[in-house]
């Protein structure tokens, strides 16, 4: 499975939780960080926690490990670094205010629906 696909069968797994505002941000160029970024969120501490666990059992379910898992217990910014993808799960508030996409402007956003929206 390549970046592109691994992304996308990341981001099915988020929606599977109703995860709100699924976009996915081609870095490959514009950061060292990761091919991808994932962004979403959930309107509430307890959607925001399935939904980074749904991710992270994707993962593993795919025999990807986990790098790193940080703020699931807060559940305000769950950050899942997955290697080429690393999936950002917000509450709808802390999304709001830290405005991931708009920060990294200049890489090419896609959605679920595979169209790129710039």
């Amino acid at each position: 499975m390549n970046s592109e696909e691994w992304v996308k069968y990341l981001a099915e797994a988020a929606d599977d939780k109703k995860a709100e505002d699924i976009v996915m941000l081609k870095m490959r160029g514009i950061s060292i960080m990761a091919d991808y970024f994932l962004i979403c969120h959930g309107n509430s501490d307890k959607q925001v926690q399935a939904i980074a666990t749904a991710i992270k059992k994707a993962a593993e379910e795919k025999g990807v490990t986990v790098h790193r898992l940080e703020g699931y217990d807060q559940a305000r910014w769950v950050l899942i670094d997955l290697g080429d993808v690393v999936a950002h799960v917000f509450h709808k508030d802390e999304r709001d205010y830290y405005q991931l996409e708009k920060l990294w402007g200049d890489a090419p956003v896609y959605t679920l629906e595979k169209k790129p929206l710039v």
